[in-house]
């Protein structure tokens, strides 16, 4: 009976050796591919019209960047690389992220607060030292809305609607045209609100933070993911 129970443990660490890593909640999560429906017809003219787009497999953060990543990020690369933009208006009166002796820190119960006040540089910068990128406006539409019809930097050159994957809005590199932020704003009016909103800035502005903007992080590689939220190690 002792050489069956000892067997029948081994056994299920085998099995249990084999299954795969248990996923990692590290708060990304995969939109699978698929056409939705972009902009809408009842709005203003740069949001029209309502059309369909297809995007393929992309992974995008479920919640934005935090003032203690940001944080995180300064210390390890600097806020302004040479002959570049600064990543960060340091000096703003919204900040919630300041210079202690020797390292840069979030305020004191703001840690997880969505960080404010970055420039398209700065967030651009943040996602490529994890390894990732800002989401298109179309993949930020689609994960915001969904598949039906029923707020932040985005990689997109502002073009007139109909949106095509396969044209030159992507990427946006601040040498010219006019970025697209995608979401209303946090003092906006309740009849502006709405998933469709498009905003944009020139390479001025896009150097520039601003207290309504903040950033989440995306990506198209394959994160080998196995539940909702969570990827494998």
């Amino acid at each position: 009976m002792i050489l069956v129970r000892r067997s029948g443990a081994i056994l299920a660490a085998a099995v249990l050796a084999a299954l795969p890593a248990a996923a990692a909640a590290d708060g990304i999560m995969l939109v699978q591919a698929g056409a939705f429906w972009m902009g809408r017809d009842n709005g203003p003219a740069d949001e029209a019209p309502l059309h369909r787009v297809y995007v393929r497999d992309f992974w995008i953060e479920r919640h934005k960047v935090t003032n203690a990543e940001f944080a995180h990020f300064l210390n390890a690369a600097g806020l302004r690389p040479p002959g570049s933009e600064r990543r960060y208006d340091e000096d703003d009166a919204d900040v919630r992220i300041h210079r202690a002796p020797g390292r840069w820190v979030a305020d004191p119960g703001f840690e997880r607060h969505p960080v404010v006040e970055v420039s398209w540089f700065g967030a651009r910068d943040y996602c490529a030292w994890k390894g990732r990128r800002l989401p298109t406006e179309a993949e930020w539409e689609k994960a915001a809305r969904g598949d039906d019809r029923l707020r932040e930097w985005t990689l997109t050159v502002l073009r007139p609607y109909p949106y095509r994957t396969d044209g030159d809005r992507e990427p946006y590199t601040g040498a010219s045209g006019r970025v697209v932020v995608r979401g209303a704003r946090h003092d906006d009016p309740a009849d502006s609100l709405g998933l469709t909103r498009r905003r944009s800035y020139d390479r001025r502005g896009a150097a520039a933070g601003h207290h309504f903007v903040g950033f989440r992080c995306a990506t198209s590689e394959d994160l080998g993911e196995v539940a909702p939220g969570g990827r494998s190690e």
